[in-house]
């Protein structure tokens, strides 16, 4: 077949086939949305829930689930709402509005780090002309949030709000109830599927770039100090690493994990072990790893929270897309979040291996002066004086106190006295390591590098071959023919196979079994199960394997025995 067409190709399966389609296509489509038929919606159920149970399978990260709809003080304690921008160019003769930097992508390695003045410089110098009717006539480049913007509540009452551009932070919101669950103790994790959104200038890439899409994130909570040692060397498969060009390491190498993080390449044990995962993953579900990638953030495109920040890039018909992205978000969120909401209740305890003796000089509040000078505000005095870390070197000074507002403490109000104490440990902000798994993209490139084209006895032929556990359906029972019994033996054993936990078939009667058996295989099945004449005499089936359409006889015993124990594969 063509290469040339493959795209076009794999693009009319998926619509044919009911996997993923463009969405409201009869009132013209939206960019930027689509949907999942019953074909796709079944695969996608099962590539969430492999992500679920890789991640699931580590004793101390769990599954929580929050809102989509995020109230704007927590985006503007997150940074999303002066931060989360692209830059936008506006074509002054038609109107249409177009990324800045995919303006730029044919002349600039990597334009989205560019700032509005060099992207307009380069669009002037290279003549970049508008896609929808070719001017050359741009405005000059300018910020756009990429969040929906909505309310919560009624007129009047309402309050300001967006739906969430990520599924963190609605787990930093969590961290109380976390640390709780965890009785006190670093690290842990939290994971969380779901949608989210952003406000896209100019979708494009089908899959690639979405304004509502599927997002699985993790966030995992260490102490700085005291980081999770993890054995890398579980992993030795090399992939290969793009690190920071402008920094110690600045050429692409074939390495494993392990020797990139004894190397100094990835310098955070958690950082190196959430890579070795994400890759152990990807290949678990069907991605080529020959087409993967990891490359580090340069400095100029690191996001506003992160210190350090690697891409999962895989290589398909789109050419590298990132897929997922691995941050070491450091303390900023849950600082941030402390900071605006004044709660407290965003940090972890650090006990000491050896307790420390203290010496301090202290002020001690005179009660019989302080009550009677600040009244209903003497309890909050007294606390402030208490919480008082660098003393004033005399009175009267000013107090300031927890909301905020000052009074002024005067002679004779305190009394300066020096104070003993053992401190056990202290109070720290924990750090978190975050990766973000894009799976709208995941499962574009799960399709893409399984999607198969050969000829067969003179035809093209097309098979999708998907890992078993992703496929939407387990197996396809076939009657050779839909009458004399055959009709009735294929949907007596459909129900059997029914009643196997964990294992789902369908039953397919129309037409030839030659185009049944090629209909399986275009949508991913990996077993197609036949009754015809000699199953009505003795009980035999025919299984036939996907993947290199090998055929054995069974009977319906050992059928229902290996899908009960996952060992049909072993037959053949």
């Amino acid at each position: 077949m063509d290469p040339k067409g493959r795209m076009s190709r794999l693009t009319s399966l998926l619509r044919r086939r009911g996997i993923v389609l463009p969405s409201f296509e009869i009132y013209g489509g939206v960019s930027g949305l689509v949907d999942y038929g019953p074909v796709g919606a079944r695969i996608k159920r099962r590539v969430v829930n492999s992500w679920i149970d890789h991640w699931g399978s580590v004793p101390n990260i769990v599954e929580i689930d929050s809102p989509t709809i995020t109230p704007e003080d927590v985006l503007v304690a997150s940074g999303h709402v002066g931060e989360f921008n692209d830059k936008m160019s506006e074509c002054k003769s038609c109107g249409g509005a177009f990324r800045s930097d995919h303006l730029l992508d044919e002349f600039h390695d990597n334009p989205d780090t560019l700032d509005s003045s060099e992207l307009d410089e380069l669009i002037s110098k290279n003549g970049v002309v508008c896609p929808s009717c070719g001017s050359h006539e741009w405005a000059a480049a300018s910020a756009m949030n990429l969040m929906f913007q909505t309310s919560i509540g009624a007129m009047g009452g309402s309050r300001s709000a967006f739906m969430r551009p990520e599924t963190a932070q609605g787990m930093f919101m969590l961290y109380p109830a976390l640390y709780r669950h965890f009785r006190q103790r670093l690290p842990f994790g939290a994971m969380q599927t779901g949608k989210g959104y952003r406000n896209e200038i100019s979708p494009r890439q089908g899959m690639i770039r979405l304004r509502e899409f599927n997002m699985a994130e993790l966030e995992y909570f260490i102490d700085p100090e005291n980081p999770p040692v993890t054995d890398l060397s579980r992993w030795p498969r090399k992939v290969c690493m793009i690190p920071d060009p402008e920094g110690p390491h600045p050429n692409e190498v074939e390495v494993t994990i392990e020797e990139a993080f004894e190397s100094g390449i990835v310098k955070h044990p958690t950082v190196a072990w959430f890579l070795a995962m994400t890759m152990q993953f990807l290949e678990d579900v069907g991605i080529d790893p020959s087409k993967v990638r990891f490359r580090q953030h340069a400095s100029s495109e690191m996001a506003h929270y992160a210190s350090d920040c690697w891409d999962c890039e895989i290589i398909g018909e789109h050419g590298w897309i990132e897929v997922v992205g691995i941050a070491n978000r450091t303390c900023h969120d849950l600082e941030s979040h402390e900071k605006h909401s004044k709660s407290g209740l965003l940090r972890a305890w650090r006990s000491f291996e050896n307790p420390i003796k203290e010496s301090r000089e202290v002020l001690k509040p005179v009660g019989s002066v302080i009550g009677p000078s600040f009244r209903d505000r003497a309890g909050e005095v007294s606390l402030a004086l208490s919480e008082l870390t660098d003393l004033p070197e005399s009175t009267p000074f000013s107090l300031t106190l927890s909301d905020g507002t000052s009074v002024q403490i005067e002679e004779g109000m305190v009394t300066r006295s020096l104070q003993e104490t053992v401190v056990s440990g202290e109070y720290f902000t924990p750090h978190v390591i975050e990766p973000a798994f894009g799976i709208d993209r995941i499962i574009w490139h799960i399709l893409d590098h399984n999607y198969l084209e050969m000829e067969k006895e003179g035809d093209e032929y097309t098979i999708l071959s998907l890992e078993p556990t992703l496929a939407p359906y387990d197996l396809v029972v076939l009657p050779l023919f839909d009458k004399d019994g055959m009709d009735v033996m294929a949907r007596e054993i459909l129900d059997e196979i029914g009643s196997i936990s964990g294992v789902i078939a369908e039953i397919d009667t129309s037409r030839s079994i030659g185009r049944r058996y090629a209909r399986a295989d275009e949508i991913g099945i990996p077993w197609a199960v036949t009754v015809d004449h000699q199953s009505l005499d003795d009980g035999t089936l025919t299984i036939r394997r996907r993947d290199d359409q090998s055929q054995i006889r069974i009977d319906v015993g050992t059928l229902i025995q290996c899908l009960t124990s996952k060992t049909l594969h072993t037959l053949f």
